[in-house]
């Protein structure tokens, strides 16, 4: 049988999802270092596995089992992911459809899925190994021999975290918003490409154990989805970091993507805000540093996780996130600063400063639609301390 024809849209070079990422600077090299010398790491070292296993301290590791579900939009939200269990992998169909085999246009296609299934951004990467957990929460060795990662990436809302803290008790609920949306994406994306028969498999936050098998950090950034940023994450120029992302790892042959430059190296060396700002001082102050072969500013992931398992003040924390420049929504003015920051470096310290005296990062109550309310001991409550007019 022969392949289709391919549609105009998959084979040139037009915007596919609602951010221009293709009008980024595409670069061949991550603008962070990425070393030959990275050990995989070993899922119970995550900073919220640590915490459940009680390698943080007693407080953290009963405060765990509760951090999520004491408010109840995120209990809610928890209890979502367990339901796309069954189709996160599964059988492959055994005849391939016939479908072009060029893998720029199955990139194209792709994306425009994970669109048309309402992602905010879409990029694709190798898989390397070295990005692989070496062994799952179970002690089990991690192995997924699939060539490609497809990323999938959702927004937390704009609004919401305008009109929030960052770290009050929508935070979690926020968190979980991406996570689930975009493994609800990932599951049906997975799903799909089984069905045109190439192997697949989705990885997504609160599914089955192991869901995620792999660090997704490394992926964000071989995709162009962003550059490293002194949070310790990777921070999209139109998005900041206010989002959350799932991945599909595949052999249906695609075109990867290419890492992104667009200035911000120099912008978070001199801006400080996050870390000025961060609850738990886990944020670094100073220069970046060579840690188990990726350059990064090097989080203390266990003061970040203590602060946002432990937080009695509400569910978690993204405070880097609401006070960070780059949180800003689309418009004329912010899009003219993200073209400062690309091309007249020696005015981010003006920017810098002007993010603060226009209020930027500050809560604006105004728009804030959720009561703050806390579980304990099976009854919902008004938190200790919070407004109670």
């Amino acid at each position: 049988m022969q392949n289709q024809s391919c549609p105009k849209i998959l084979a040139g070079e037009k915007q596919l999802g609602p951010y221009p990422m293709e009008k980024l600077k595409h670069v061949d090299q991550p603008t962070t270092k990425i070393t030959e010398n990275i050990e995989r790491t070993d899922e119970k070292e995550h900073g919220f596995s640590r915490a459940e296993l009680g390698k943080l301290g007693p407080i953290a590791e009963r405060e765990y089992n509760r951090f999520c579900e004491k408010y109840p939009i995120s209990l809610a939200m928890w209890d979502i992911p367990p339901l796309l269990e069954h189709i996160a992998d599964g059988e492959v169909d055994p005849h391939q459809a016939p479908i072009p085999q060029d893998p720029e246009v199955l990139s194209r296609h792709i994306k425009s899925l994970g669109y048309f299934l309402r992602a905010n951004i879409v990029g694709v990467c190798r898989l390397p190994q070295w990005s692989l957990y070496s062994y799952n929460m179970e002690g089990e060795p991690v192995v997924c021999d699939h060539q490609f990662a497809i990323v999938i990436v959702i927004d937390q809302d704009y609004r919401t975290m305008n009109s929030s803290r960052g770290d009050d008790w929508i935070s979690c609920s926020q968190s979980f918003l991406s996570y689930n949306t975009s493994g609800f994406i990932a599951c049906m994306m997975a799903s799909y490409i089984r069905r045109l028969g190439y192997p697949a498999r989705a990885h997504f936050e609160g599914g089955p154990e192991g869901a995620y098998q792999m660090a997704v950090t490394p992926l964000l950034l071989l995709a162009g989805i962003g550059e490293m940023c002194r949070a310790g994450i990777v921070l999209n120029p139109f998005l900041g970091t206010r989002f959350k992302a799932s991945v599909v790892t595949t052999d249906l042959p695609l075109e990867p993507d290419k890492p992104v430059d667009f200035g911000l190296q120099q912008f978070c060396q001199k801006c400080l805000k996050c870390a000025r700002e961060c609850p738990s001082q886990a944020i670094p102050l100073g220069d970046k540093m060579i840690h188990n072969g990726y350059e990064v500013w090097k989080l203390d992931t266990d003061r970040c996780t203590l602060y946002r398992v432990t937080n009695q003040n509400g569910a978690a924390c993204g405070r880097c996130i609401k006070v960070c420049p780059w949180n800003k929504p689309q418009g004329w003015i912010h899009d003219m600063v993200r073209w400062m920051v690309r091309h007249t470096s020696f005015l981010d310290k003006l920017l810098i400063k002007m993010d603060d005296v226009w209020g930027y990062g500050q809560q604006d109550t105004g728009d804030k639609w959720w009561f703050d309310l806390e579980e304990v001991d099976g009854t919902l409550q008004i938190p200790e301390g919070e407004n109670r007019e």
